[in-house]
Formats: structure tokens, sequence, C-alpha cells
């Protein structure tokens, strides 16, 4: 049964927060910090950590550090508890490591909304190592087994991708047939360079091949960004768009734990990573997380990118309304050299009936577009964090 440590000296928090958790989950309950590392070490480990950040003997965030440092307690979820709402210490608990910030008092609904979101997150990193494992053993046992099984392992690797990419989209159901959709463009400009002798030289061609099978993850980590600030209507403010461009590294590091007992890298997760974690980056440098330009952005990274934000630019979101096909490729055209590399810009163009195509078949909803004339003067941007002049869109 699934065990929640709660780490908590206020006995009527304590009260509130156990009574919501025991029909579902078994708990164990410290009132102090060292305590509850203690009972964190404990087999088995604890599923998920609930921790004050207030405690007698020390601190929310030197527990949430002394779990982080052992290789017994690293890779268990924590989500603070606290009365205090401000920006800068939600941002210090999810630079320690903490997965989620729950304000006090706790609302019961929420708080278990939270955890189990969590533990799905937790669920799909242990998931993604033992397919690694398991593959890479398939690999070197059955290197002569039928094609007909090779494919259906092929098929199956697919829909788990497909699938895990639908963990994300649970927590902001706007987004739709987003994945597979923005899979679909992956492929159609993968197809294209594919024809390209020249371009066909970058890569083996199974490479390829998982740039577009990997494409579903590529905003995996917004299961772990807090729901007032993904769910947020209005604009996100400078500290909530720093907290909202984590989501980057938290799918990057979802992928590094599936990586925990194998020996060698399987060019699934490095690609797949250089996806989530650069997807965001720029060709002019003005991107995030790392600030990459140019060539030093992965190929598969900025193929994302475009095929991310035409689909978000095409899309009804909460915070924006949906642009016609036209008026997003004069977008995209607009960040040719500048948030796009120009080379896939012109490849775009010439695949852009195709990514129209694909986004009717696979629409959210019927409505009429916007007239012509619409603009992005409503969509979510980081320009209030020096993002540049074309807008960042926050869920792309």
């Amino acid at each position: 049964m699934t065990t929640i440590l709660l780490i908590d000296d206020d006995p009527a928090t304590l009260e509130v927060i156990n009574a919501s958790l025991l029909p579902h989950f078994r708990t164990r309950i410290a009132t102090r910090g060292g305590k509850g590392i203690e009972l964190a070490i404990m087999s088995p480990a604890p599923d998920l950590v609930l921790l004050d950040l207030e405690l007698p003997d020390m601190n929310g965030y030197q527990v949430c550090s002394a779990l982080k440092r052992n290789t017994r307690t690293a890779e268990i979820p924590v989500i603070f508890l606290s009365s205090h709402t401000d920006i800068a210490d939600i941002i210090r608990g999810l630079e320690l490591g903490a997965v989620d910030y729950v304000p006090k008092p706790v609302e019961p609904p929420i708080l278990l909304a939270r955890v189990r979101t969590q533990l799905r997150l937790r669920q799909a990193q242990i998931y993604l190592a033992d397919r690694n494992l398991h593959l890479e053993s398939l690999v070197s046992e059955r290197t002569h087994a039928l094609e007909a099984r090779t494919l259906d392992l092929q098929r199956s690797q697919e829909l788990t991708i497909v699938a895990l990419g639908a963990i994300a989209e649970t927590r902001d159901n706007e987004t739709g047939n987003h994945i597979r959709r923005t899979r679909a463009y992956v492929r159609t400009l993968v197809e294209y360079f594919l024809q390209q002798p020249a371009q066909r030289e970058r890569m083996p061609l199974e490479e390829w091949g998982l740039i577009w099978k990997c494409a579903p993850l590529h905003d995996i980590g917004k299961v772990g960004i807090p729901d007032q600030i993904l769910l947020k209507e209005g604009p996100l403010d400078a500290d909530e768009f720093e907290i909202m461009k984590r989501h980057t590294t938290l799918g990057r590091n979802a992928l590094r734990a599936a990586e925990l007992g194998g020996d060698t890298r399987h060019p699934f997760l490095r690609i797949a990573s250089e996806i989530i974690y650069s997807h965001h980056e720029r060709w002019n440098g003005t991107g995030y997380p790392e600030g990459l330009c140019g060539e030093d952005i992965p190929f598969a990274a900025r193929l994302m990118a475009i095929a991310d934000v035409y689909d978000a630019l095409i899309s009804k979101r909460v915070y924006k309304p949906a642009l016609p096909h036209g008026k997003a490729v004069e977008i995209i055209v607009q960040g040719r050299g500048k948030q796009f590399d120009p080379l896939i810009v012109d490849c775009f163009l010439v695949c852009a009936e195709t990514f129209n195509t694909i986004a009717t078949g696979h629409s959210d909803a019927p409505p009429p577009w916007p007239v012509a004339g619409a603009s992005l003067a409503t969509a979510r941007s980081g320009d209030a964090a020096g993002q540049g002049s074309l807008q960042e869109l926050r869920h792309s």
C-alpha cells in the first residue's frame, strides 16, 4: 500500500491531513525534522513526503536538503506545506528539489489531488527506468528475434510514450490533442529532412525516427508545476514565469531517473531529454533554460520548438484565443533567425499545408477561426521576464 510520510508539528493540521489520507494511503507521522528523516530512511521507504516549513528542531528546507543528499531518499517526492505564500519561498523549495507547494490551512480535496498527481509522476519515473532496463535486456538477449516481434515492441514503446505524455495533459485539460498534433508535425519535418541527402547524414536513421516518437514527452515536466501557476487565468508575473520555466528541468530530471541502473545511455532517453529540456531555447540565445543559441541547441529540440509554438498559436488556451493557420505561419516566419532555426523555418514553409491538415484532423473543437487580424496581444508571454519580441507562449 502507498505510504505518505507527514512531517508537521501542528496537531490540528496533522489531524486534518491524516484523516483525509487514511482512506486511501498508509501514513507515518513525525513532529520533528530529525525524526522525519529517520522515518524516511525506514524500509519500506515512503512514496511521498508532506513537509512543513516550520519545525521545532530544523526548518523544512534543511529536512528537504538532507533527504535529497541521501541516495536512499533522494528520489522521494517532497511537497511543502506552509502558511507562507511568498513566491521566493516557493522558488527556494523547488530549487531544493521539492515537487510542489500546498498552502495552509490545507484543503483536503486539493491536497489529495496534488498528492495523487505527484504519485502518478513518480510511478512514471519508475516505469521509465524499468522499461529502459527491459528494452536493453531484450536487445542483448533477442538480437535475432523475429521481425514481427520487433515491430510489436516498437508499437508498444510508441504507445507507452504517448501514454506518458498524456500524464501532463491531466494537469491542463485545454491542450486536448496537443501531443498527437505535435507528434505528427515533428514527424512531417523529420520526413522532409530525410528526403535531403545532405541533411540525412546528421544522425543514424534510427535516431531520426526517435525524434518524432519522443515528441509527446516534451511537456511532461508540467506535472510538477503548481496549479496556481499552471492554471492561472491572466498574465504570469516574472516570478511565476520563472517557476513555469522549470517544467523543462523537471521533465529532464524525470528521464534521468530512468537511467538509474543502466550501463549505457539509450538513444531514446538522450533524444527525449534533449527535446524536453531544450525545446524553449531560441536560435538567438534568448531562450531557456540554458540560453543556448544556434547549432548549440540540439537539433531535435529545434524541430520540436516550431511544432510546439505552431500548435500553441492555432489552439485556444485559457489565456489566449486560437489564431488562424495563416496568422500562425506569419508569426513563425517573423521568428526566423530569432526564435527558430532558419533552415527549419524554410522546411516548415514547405510543409505548412500538411501542418494545417494535421491540425484540422486532430482538432480539439470545431469553432470558427478568429478574425484574420487577431494577434497575440492576449497571449501569455515571457516578455515580463525579458524573453524577446516574439511572445513566449507559456503552455506551448
